[in-house]
């Protein structure tokens, strides 16, 4: 019996032993391929190194220093200009100043990885990178001379610095017989100066970060441009054009529409005309849904020019369609594409004024509305009360686009589309320009480049606020919005707070006045994970409304923000459990057609982010 099992034990334990042995040839023949591979990594950057988001894996120091030498020359161009009082007084030229990347250290950095001269960080290091299991990420430095900046600062100082004087008045037998006016002093911001100018290189630098970074991912997009640009068969663009100062979902009240066709590369405007055109030509407009019956004033048929409720592009395009197919003029179209006023005076800055009908369009600031003097004139066109009927009242839009593109077209490419090109992929950016197409596999890459106007997923915490101006005029031109969101534990409070510092316009119709600065009638909405708990929302004039939509949990209210006045809306609700907040994260998406928030994020008292929102923004 004990010489059975002593058998049986002996056979465990060679089966043990053998086990054993096939596991450390296993792992030395591991370690020994693992060997061989570093030793191809000598004198180069391990792997999964990066700099600026760009993979350096096996680069020599050499190499990272002329990548980035290149990446210099591409800046020599730019121009950094110092205004006072609209008017420019000074320009600096990046070789002027000296711009580079401070390419040595990057690459120093870059090749110190797994060579530490801590032998247990240097294997971890070492180990780490070759397998992949840590991505080493690492920033590059855009350094200057700083003395010409300082040099023009201290000469400012000396041209505009003035000191306060009071008044002072001259006694001759008790009667006043000369005096001064007070003079207010005036104190050039020196040290706000340095740090303004050194936030523009920072932004320049992401700026260059972002378009490679667009370059990278815009693959599959350019892959499809043949097809885009008509190669085998004509394809047919829809422009819609959103007023941004009456803001709704996708970010403005739909004005006018423009069809552009492309056959082999050539463009072409088909036609042009008033939004309320496509509206006219609906014989039966179906009843307008919930949120305009309650929200918007006087209105009980859902329109075409209303059809963009949803902050998903996509989803408010399957609206729009839906009314269009009922349309007698309806547009049969490949994509969509809209744009807000920003491309409109971004295109007018590039191109300088034009002349439309007549009537001139002009980038400059207007101070009647503290906005460029296009916005101003197409308004006064537009909405301006008259005694005789305006033909094709909102048109006019169509028209200077019209104008504006064949300007486009007829400039020397090397004289401004660079310029044009750079500021058309900031605004798609930044949400000022919005694409669809019916090309499922086209509209895919447009999402993967957020160009597409979607809600998007994210695995951390997520907060998208959504206004919409139902019937409050164009006071979103004269309405500030600041954003402030904390977070302690899984517990969140976001703050948003509405200023309109200026008067009212005269929305008398009657005299003819221009209504533009009115009670802002504002539908807001929060967009936050899906399983969140509203604990309470103040600040709304009417019944919160909590419910799911686009794989999120929304809270909905309402408030009104007079001339002159503000509103603040403050919700306080918990995070589902699937965020985590020990490793917290939080996307901000931002809404189409704003041009800024003012941001404050913190977390645990922690500050995270204090700036602008310009674009979706990711803190951690």
């Amino acid at each position: 019996m004990i010489t059975k099992m002593n058998n049986k034990w002996i056979k465990i334990n060679y089966f043990l032993v053998g086990t054993v042995i096939a596991i450390t040839v296993i792992i030395l023949n591991y370690f020994y391929k693992l060997y061989r591979y570093n030793l191809t990594f000598k004198n180069k950057v391990y792997p999964n190194v990066f700099i600026d988001n760009q993979d350096f894996s096996g680069f020599t120091k050499m190499q990272i220093i002329e990548y980035f030498s290149k990446a210099s020359n591409k800046l020599q161009d730019k121009r950094f200009t110092a205004i006072y009082k609209d008017q420019p007084i000074s320009t600096f030229s990046a070789s002027g100043i000296n711009l580079k990347y401070d390419g040595e250290t990057a690459a120093e950095q870059a090749y110190l990885i797994g060579r530490s001269s801590h032998a247990l960080s240097r294997f971890y290091q070492v180990f780490s990178s070759l397998i992949k299991i840590q991505k080493y990420q690492l920033l590059s430095n855009l350094n200057y001379n700083h003395e010409p900046i300082k040099e023009f600062v201290s000469k400012s100082e000396e041209s505009y610095n003035k000191p306060a004087r009071n008044a002072l008045f001259k006694f001759e037998n008790g009667k006043v017989t000369s005096f001064r006016n007070e003079e207010k002093g005036l104190k050039i911001l020196s040290d706000q100066f340095l740090m303004d100018f050194d936030e523009n290189i920072k932004n320049l630098k992401d700026q260059f970060e972002g378009m490679t970074e667009l370059f990278v991912n815009a693959k599959p997009l350019i892959k499809k441009l043949p097809h885009i640009l008509g190669s085998k068969e004509e394809r047919v663009y829809l422009v819609l054009y959103q007023n941004d100062k009456e803001r709704r979902a996708t970010g403005g009240f739909l004005t006018f529409y423009a069809v552009f066709k492309i056959n082999k590369g050539k463009m072409t405007i088909h036609r042009s005309d008033d939004i309320y055109s496509l509206d006219a030509e609906i014989s039966n407009h179906p009843k307008a849904p919930r949120e305009i019956l309650t929200y918007h004033k006087g209105v009980s048929q859902f329109y075409i020019r209303d059809s963009n409720l949803s902050p998903d592009f996509v989803e408010s395009i399957k609206l729009f369609e839906g009314l269009n197919q009922k349309s007698g003029a309806k547009v049969v179209y490949d994509g969509i594409i809209t744009l807000d006023s920003k491309i409109l005076v971004d295109m007018l800055t590039i191109f300088g004024d034009v002349e439309v009908n007549g009537i001139r369009f002009s980038a400059k600031i207007d101070k009647r509305c503290d906005c460029p003097e296009a916005i101003y004139t197409l308004f006064d066109l537009v909405d301006r009360p008259v005694n005789y009927v305006k033909v094709n009242r909102k048109g006019i839009m169509g028209d200077l686009m019209y104008r504006l593109f064949y300007n486009a077209l007829g400039f020397s490419p090397s004289k401004y589309w660079g310029t044009l090109i750079q500021t058309m992929f900031k605004n798609l950016d930044e949400k000022h320009i919005l694409v669809y197409f019916k090309d499922a596999e086209t509209q895919k890459s447009l999402e993967q480049l957020n160009f597409a106007g979607r809600i998007r997923d994210f695995k951390g915490d997520f907060l998208h606020i959504n206004n919409v101006n139902f019937a409050g005029a164009k006071s979103n031109m004269f309405v500030s919005e600041s954003i402030e969101s904390k977070t302690n534990g899984s517990e969140r409070e976001v703050t948003i707070v509405f200023k309109n510092p200026y008067p009212a316009s005269d929305c008398n119709l009657e005299r003819g006045g221009l209504c533009l600065n009115a009670t802002l009638r504002n539908w807001i909405r929060f967009y936050v994970p899906e399983g969140s708990k509203l604990i309470s929302l103040q600040g709304s004039t009417k019944k919160v409304q909590t419910y799911d939509e686009l794989g999120k949990t929304v809270f909905e209210g309402f408030l009104e923000i007079m001339p002159m006045g503000q509103g603040k809306v403050i919700v306080k609700y918990t995070l589902p459990s699937t965020v985590d907040t020990k490793n917290y994260s939080l996307l901000v998406q931002k809404q189409p057609g704003v041009m800024e928030q003012k941001l404050k994020v913190s977390f645990n008292n922690k500050s995270l982010f204090d700036g602008l929102l310009i674009t979706d923004k990711i803190v951690k």
